[in-house]
């Protein structure tokens, strides 16, 4: 093993084996780069030490709930762990095996032995990005992959209340039957994921664009009319987007009260109703109601940002138009309206997703009232979005399986958007990834 390597790459798979054989055992044996083999070889002893371990971590997350006693999520966390750990103890062997072969290819094209000094070169050359990212590529890992999939896999378990919850119940992977249930298994689980699923895509679309489209008619409005005043009345707009959005929806919450509500008070002492609207007990009322409040809190975003973008279109396209005779619809609907759509389409979709996701104008708004048939069984409101419906589930319920279930409903439906707004930004179509 120790005789010097042929130069026309015949002796590959005699250090392939060896690499495979034991980590870093190829860079020792064959080509002699002592300080990359030891330090290998150093991972693969401590891994190998850590093994019992590993396989006790395993086999736990495999069999949870079955021993009597065990907080049954601890055993899950430490098993995704476990599992992220040996997953990098994996791809450090690759970059092993990899790394010897390609010193071993560059031995074959010039004929020289790499010594130890190559090994300091390598670490300030080309294996210094590998090193200077491998602390955050380890803190994504524990901190946001396994935290995810630890999440996920909830949805595969019967953790939920009141026999599940360790450590008085123990938590047993079920497989799909909890996606079964939620899809059509179950009748109350099945017409409440259609309602809410159906009234947040409604909810995420329609909020959108009330938004977009109010923003966009005050810009014009703002841009078409000279008035002294304009930057008053954008301050004064503005404000409902710079208050916090939880106290703006806790002061609509008492506004719109049914019996006590300043609006309806008011109503009645003009003598314009006599008895109260019922702006957030009525399930299609406080629908249109969310989707108002919310026009009135978000419309201000879109306003400046929709004006931003008509400052920035050339006035020789206005004058151009103007002098063949395009009158201001016209020049409107031709010319403006598609530039800043144009600039705007991936802002809108962004936006979409934030609205599905809109916790706060829901929750705090009308707390996902009023109640339906199977509220009392799914905690799901009428004016429930999938988002403040997990919270309900996790928070109230403890009903970990389907918020777990549908949170992965949300991912699936959410990701194809965020990749598509994101694979035609300029940065990824002329970036180098």
């Amino acid at each position: 093993m120790g005789t010097s390597l042929a130069t026309d790459g015949s002796d590959r798979q005699k250090i392939l084996r060896t690499s495979l054989a034991f980590m870093g055992l190829g860079y020792i044996l064959h080509m002699k780069e002592w300080v990359k083999g030891i330090f290998f070889a150093i991972i693969e002893v401590i891994f190998i030490c850590f093994l019992p371990k590993t396989l006790k971590a395993i086999g736990g997350l495999i069999n949870i709930g079955k021993t009597p006693g065990e907080m049954s999520t601890f055993v899950m966390i430490d098993g995704f762990i476990v599992l992220a750990i040996v997953i990098i103890f994996a791809f450090i062997y690759y970059l092993s095996v990899k790394g010897t072969l390609s010193s071993y290819r560059e031995y074959c094209i010039s004929g020289k032995m790499p010594d130890n000094r190559d090994a300091t070169k390598d670490l300030l050359g080309k294996t210094f990005p590998i090193i200077g990212l491998a602390p955050a590529f380890i803190l994504i890992v524990f901190f946001v992959i396994v935290p995810l999939i630890f999440s996920i896999s909830a949805g595969f378990t019967n953790w939920s209340n009141p026999d599940h919850i360790p450590p008085g119940g123990s938590v047993n992977w079920v497989g799909l039957e909890n996606y079964i249930n939620m899809f059509g298994g179950e009748a109350d689980w099945a017409s409440a994921f259609a309602r809410v699923a159906g009234w947040t895509l409604i909810w995420g679309f329609l909020a959108t664009l009330t938004c977009y489209f109010g923003g966009l008619v005050m810009a014009v409005i703002f841009n078409e009319l000279d008035l002294k005043v304009a930057p008053v009345f954008r301050a004064i707009f503005i404000l409902p987007y710079a208050v916090p959005n939880i106290l703006t929806m806790l002061v609509w919450t008492n506004l719109l009260n049914g019996s006590n509500g300043t609006i309806n008070k008011t109503l009645k002492a003009m003598h314009i109703i006599n008895d109260s609207i019922p702006w957030l007990s009525d399930k299609n009322l406080a629908r249109f109601t969310c989707i108002f409040i919310n026009l009135w809190a978000g419309f201000p975003y879109f306003m400046m940002l929709i004006a931003g973008q008509m400052t920035a279109i050339s006035t020789d396209i206005f004058e151009a138009a103007s002098i063949d005779g395009a009158n201001r619809t016209q020049i409107f609907t031709n010319i403006t309206l598609p530039m800043v759509l144009y600039q705007t389409v991936p802002l809108i979709i962004m936006s979409f997703t934030h609205n599905v996701n809109n916790f706060g104008v829901i929750y705090f708004l009308t707390g996902g009232a009023p109640n339906v048939e199977s509220s009392t069984t799914t905690k799901a409101g009428a004016t429930d979005i999938v988002v403040t419906w997990i919270y309900k589930l996790t928070m109230d319920d403890m009903n970990y399986k389907n918020a777990s279930v549908l949170a992965m409903f949300v991912f699936i439906v959410l990701a194809p958007f965020a990749i598509f707004n994101f694979m035609n930004t300029k940065s990824f179509k002329e970036g180098e990834l």
